[in-house]
């Protein structure tokens, strides 16, 4: 949600201090495919970037670029204000084509100087315009591990990545290991790209009063003693290897999971049935995103196995929560996790079982990690996140 509560006067003079904005404000604008339509990773990232800009840049224009409306889940009314300004395409036909095509046209007639995609894609031709572009990429996991897409998806999204960083001005990672992977896969010079990281949602950020976590506890009948697993229920993400360690446990220790199906579940489920851990095991469905911090604050340690990552969001979520993190190596789960997180093979549910046993049958040692994930957390902050953007795009507009 965009914040309101700063007056006016502080916002121009923090603005005008940073980066002397007050006399020559920009105008950007953004791709809202994902803002205006998906409630999970790329949509939730959409929201976010537009929001702390919003909340600390207020004196820019912001234009968000959708072919669809804003569904009811994700809509915010001053989305509408003078800050924030959301078009249409003004026709009805072939609304995916002005997305990737007819936009520019538009954009040069709002007058915007800097284009950021959003979602690992631009519109073709913007070159051609003279408007300035940016590209947020957040994985190549396509690329690393094919098998997890279908063949045609995986071409659209080569496709479309590939052409988004050779074309655009500026490419953002949103890890170092997305960055590496950019490099690596499409040749392209570490010069044109920064990493820039995010934060999570507002509402995991918030004071938990401890009624509020007891009614949570009864709402969703959650054990008294509970391991948390939040993503999709999809093979990269490993809950198999939680549901294996799960075995090696105290009897007492149940795991909560969060998150949507695939057909990968009623692997996991087989194995829960066939190893009699069904009473042990709670899928969650339709939390809403006001009770999952709650959740998270419940639960004894977050556990985040997944293959491979582009940054690891539920991690973040988790540190704000002050809930251990362990999670798995190979990817970037460390730059989400930092130092004091415990890092596991994914294949190893021996190791894992072992790490989830070192930090319940030690108190002192969870609370370490409590404070130091507090402590490590406060490097994703929304100003400086906020900073970052703006800096990288008055660059671009200086060297335009």
């Amino acid at each position: 949600m965009i914040a309101v509560s700063k007056t006016q006067i502080m916002k121009e003079s923090l603005e005008s201090a940073d980066f002397g904005l007050s006399s020559n404000h920009l105008s950007i604008g953004f791709d809202g495919k994902r803002a205006a339509q998906n409630f999970t990773g790329l949509g939730n990232y959409s929201r976010y970037i537009i929001s702390i800009l919003a909340e600390y840049y207020p004196l820019n224009s912001y234009k968000i670029y959708s072919a669809q409306k804003f569904t009811k889940q994700v809509s915010y009314a001053n989305w509408n204000s003078s800050t924030i300004a959301v078009r249409h395409p003004r026709y009805k036909w072939f609304k995916s084509l002005w997305r990737s095509y007819g936009v520019s046209n538009d954009l040069k007639l709002d007058g915007i100087e800097i284009y950021h995609g959003l979602s690992n894609e631009i519109p073709f031709g913007t070159r051609k315009s003279g408007i300035s572009t940016v590209v947020s990429i957040h994985d190549l996991i396509f690329l690393r591990y094919p098998q997890y897409y279908p063949l045609f998806d995986r071409k659209v999204y080569e496709f479309k990545c590939r052409y988004a960083c050779r074309n655009a001005d500026k490419i953002i990672a949103i890890s170092e290991q997305t960055k590496r992977d950019i490099i690596q896969f499409f040749n392209i010079n570490e010069s044109r790209i920064e990493v820039i990281y995010q934060n999570c949602d507002q509402s995991f950020r918030h004071t938990i009063e401890s009624a509020n976590l007891e009614h949570i506890k009864q709402s969703y009948d959650l054990p008294s003693k509970f391991v948390l697993n939040v993503g999709t229920i999809e093979p990269r993400k490993n809950l198999l290897l939680i549901v294996k360690a799960l075995k090696r446990l105290d009897l007492d220790i149940h795991l909560v999971v969060i998150g949507r199906k695939t057909p990968y579940a009623k692997i996991v489920e087989k194995y829960i049935v066939e190893n009699g851990l069904t009473h042990r095991v709670h899928f969650l469905s339709n939390v809403s995103q006001q009770h999952l911090p709650r959740i998270y604050k419940l639960a004894e340690v977050f556990l985040f196995p997944s293959r491979f990552e582009g940054f690891g969001i539920p991690i973040i979520e988790a540190l704000h929560s002050q809930t251990p993190v362990i999670a798995a190596t190979g990817s970037c789960l460390e730059e989400a996790g930092g130092p004091d997180s415990i890092y596991i093979s994914p294949d190893d549910e021996i190791a894992l079982a072992q790490a989830i046993n070192s930090v319940l049958a030690n108190p002192e040692k969870r609370l370490k990690m409590i404070e130091a994930g507090v402590e490590y957390v406060k490097k994703f902050d929304d100003r400086l996140i906020a900073q970052k953007l703006i800096n990288l795009y008055q660059n671009l507009r200086s060297h335009a």
